[in-house]
Parts: structure tokens; C-alpha cells; sequence
């Protein structure tokens, strides 16, 4: 089934086209990851998604066209996580998972036993039930970074964006946090759409791939039709080899 259906979408700035004349399916139930270089695009096209910019041309959510979704029912079925969160000094770990709750009740409705269940299990999800009574800033960037995904849980959000959520990792906790994106998407019915940098952790953890270049999509397909030396090359502009470890995963390098 489709996820977003997405055609002749661009986007301008005062002397730039940011994206040309996309058009794409994106599928529901699969972790999508959208590649390039920086300045490709990929954070713009995931913006016009959760509807935090402006676009010419027809994008639909679920069969409905943007426009179709009013704020709280897209809320309700998308949660979308930015590249740089806000800050939350002072704030519980519990506090900011159970911001995920907002759309449901309001800034002034009850905080109810059905909300404290559904955080109590998006923590449990996350793994971070152990941090509740944390103040989040004491936490690791890992540590964090699933925090802020129990809070899209809490909201209960079929839909997950994510722009860049391992871009300032470290390895271990890169790894840490793809691997809880891939199992909160095969597991419990999700769809995501994740901004990545790294072709390795794309090709790992994605089931579909969206590689844009200069505003306009150069690769739309399954993981093994990235992993080329071709492709690479025609995405990065960097010559690049491609290493098959024993297991089959195919690993690039610069050649």
C-alpha cells in the first residue's frame, strides 16, 4: 500500500529551487530512507511531508491529499522528529514522553489512566522505562534520542519522520537507535521515513531507497540497487567500492 503519493512536488527559495519535479510513491509499512549529499533536498522533501513547508504541486497522506488533514487528525497519524529537537532542561524523561499525548487531549485536557498506560508502554518500547524519572539532559545522545522516539510513540503515530536522528552518534548508539527504528517499524505496523547520511546504515536498516541529487530523485528502489559502484558514484560523485561481507550485507568505501 502507499504511504505518500507525491507528484510533480517542487519547492523554492528566493533564488533556488530546493526540489524539481519530484514524483514518488513511498510505501506503507517499510522503512523508507531518503540519501544524498548535503543541499540534496532530502530534509526539504521530509519537511513538505509533516507539512512544515509549503510545495507546488499534489502530495497525499493515506489517500487523502495534505490539505484534506486537519492539524490534530494529521498529528494523530504522523509524528515528526527534526533534526535538532527542542530543548528540554529542567524536563523528566516521563514529562517529555508524555508531551506525545498532546494531540489527543489538548493543552488543557485531563491527563488521564488510559495516557499513563500508553507512556508507561512507549517507554517500555523504547527502552527507556528505567530513565522515567530522569532529567533528560543527563542522558546520552542514544539515550535521548529514544526518548524522543517514546514520546512519537506515545502519540501514537502510524507514521514516524525522522530528519538525521544518528547524525550526531556515535556508532555504537547509531546502531542502537536503526536498529529500534527497523524494529518499531516491523514489529508494530509502523511506516517510517528517516533523513540519512550514512549509505551503510541506509543500506542496513532501509527497506526502500529514495537518493535525491540537486533537488531532483536519482534512485528510488530496494537497498541492493544502491549498493553499486555505479550508483554510488552517481549519487555522491565519489568514486566508491563495494565490499561483500560474509553474511551477504554489502559494505561501500572510498576507493
Amino acid at each position: 500500500m502507499t504511504l505518500f503519493s507525491i507528484r510533480d512536488l517542487s519547492v523554492d527559495v528566493p533564488g533556488r529551487r530546493l526540489l524539481e519535479g519530484i514524483s514518488l510513491d513511498l510505501p506503507q509499512g517499510r522503512v523508507t530512507g531518503l540519501i544524498g549529499h548535503n543541499g540534496s533536498g532530502k530534509s526539504t522533501l521530509l519537511k513538505v511531508l509533516a507539512r512544515q513547508i509549503e510545495a507546488w504541486g499534489a502530495v497525499a497522506f493515506e489517500g487523502r491529499a495534505l490539505a484534506g488533514w486537519n492539524a490534530r487528525d494529521y498529528a494523530r497519524r504522523l509524528a515528526f522528529l527534526p533534526q535538532t529537537t527542542p530543548p528540554a532542561e529542567g524536563m523528566l524523561v516521563r514529562e517529555l514522553v508524555e508531551l506525545g499525548r498532546y494531540p489527543w487531549h489538548g493543552a488543557l485536557g485531563r491527563f488521564g489512566p488510559r495516557d499513563e498506560i500508553i507512556v508507561a508502554r512507549a517507554m517500555a518500547e523504547c527502552g527507556v522505562a528505567r530513565f522515567a524519572e530522569r532529567l533528560v539532559d543527563t542522558l546520552s545522545g542514544g539515550e535521548r534520542q529514544r526518548v524522543w522516539l517514546a514520546m512519537m510513540v506515545a502519540q501514537q503515530a502510524s507514521t514516524l519522520l525522522l530528519d538525521e536522528p544518528i547524525s550526531a552518534l556515535d556508532i555504537a548508539h547509531a546502531v542502537e537507535v536503526m536498529r529500534l527504528v527497523r524494529t518499531m517499524c516491523r514489529e508494530e505496523g509502523r511506516s517510517v521515513v528517516v533523513v540519512l547520511h550514512e549509505v551503510n546504515m541506509a543500506a542496513q536498516f532501509c527497506d526502500h531507497i529514495v537518493a535525491l541529487k540537486q533537488g531532483q530523485v536519482v534512485l528510488e528502489g530496494p537497498p541492493d540497487e544502491l549498493m553499486t559502484a555505479e550508483r554510488l558514484q552517481q549519487i555522491y560523485s565519489v568514486r566508491m567500492e563495494v565490499l561483500h561481507r560474509a553474511d551477504g550485507q554489502r559494505v561501500a568505501v572510498p576507493a
